[in-house]
This record gives structure tokens, sequence and C-alpha cells, in this order.
């Protein structure tokens, strides 16, 4: 009988989430917010003056920042919307393989990560070209025996190649 009255956890997670709350009204052009539960950077934002029910509304045009499709979003500037904690990491490129897609990058405590592919090589729509441009710039320095950094963005458990850095060695 006392078995049934304990609580059921169905994931075990370490407890800390992707986003944080902030007002409507406070996001800028250029801070990131999560819609339609996308990551996404916002591009525009404006405000209507209250109306006859007394909010004023905040329009918000943002791009995801892994796929970079167009999100828009109408809501009250007093209501919350949820943020992501987006971080960007440089990691040193060890490997790239322009077939396969995948990387191999060199962590600060030595070990390697491999669980990452090129920018181009994405599982939801088409690469854009910024992606292209990226993964062109990596061959190169790759192909040249030049050090390679990449810039590596993180949010919502999902991480991506947005830039790199080529250094001669």
């Amino acid at each position: 009988m006392a078995d049934d009255d304990e609580p059921t956890f169905e994931s075990a997670e370490s407890g800390a989430s992707h986003t944080y709350p902030q007002q409507a009204g406070e996001i800028r052009k250029g801070s990131h917010l999560m819609i339609k539960g996308h990551p996404c950077k916002c591009i525009e934002v404006s405000t209507s003056k209250t109306g006859k029910h007394g909010h004023a509304k905040a329009h918000i045009v943002a791009l995801d920042i892994f796929t970079g499709k167009k999100y828009e979003d109408l809501c009250p500037t007093s209501h919350n919307l949820e943020v992501p904690f987006v971080k960007r990491t440089e990691y040193q490129l060890l490997t790239a393989d322009g077939d396969s897609g995948e990387v191999s990058l060199l962590l600060e405590s030595g070990e390697t990560k491999d669980d990452l592919n090129l920018p181009t090589f994405v599982q939801v729509g088409e690469p854009t070209d910024d992606d292209k441009k990226v993964v062109d710039d990596i061959m190169k320095g790759v192909d040249d025996g030049k050090t390679v950094t990449v810039i590596v963005q993180s949010a919502c458990g999902m991480e991506k190649i947005i830039q790199c850095k080529t250094t001669d060695a």
C-alpha cells in the first residue's frame, strides 16, 4: 500500500533547465528566446500600444540559431517568454572528414570530442549559406595544414559549429 503513494519519476535529469523566463517587453534585437520550442535569435521586435483590453503587445521576429529558419511571435509585453541558455565554446580542430562530416575536436582537458559533425551535415532542413562557408573555411584550413579553431554554439542540448578561425601553425 505504501509503495503506491510514492511519486514516480520518468526522467533522470540533473534538474538544470535549458531556459529561464524573461518578460517579452525586455526582449531586444540580438537577444535569444524560444519560439515554438526552437532556440532563436531576435532580429526584429516592435511593440504596439495598449488597446481596448489594456495589454501592449510585442511582435517578435527571430531566426532559429541552428537552422536559420524564421519564426514570428506575438504576445503581451507583460507575459514571460522562455530564454535559452546559449553557450559559445572554442575548440581546436584535430581532424575533419569532408565526406562523412565527422569532426574531432580537442578539449581543454586534453580529451577529444567526437560527437559533432560539420555544419553542412544537418538532421533537419537544408544547410544555410553560412554553414557552407564555414565548412569551406574549415576544409581549406585543414588542407593548408593550418591550426583551425572552431566555435561551437550550444543551447537546449543541441550543438553546432558556427565559426572557424585559422592560424599558421
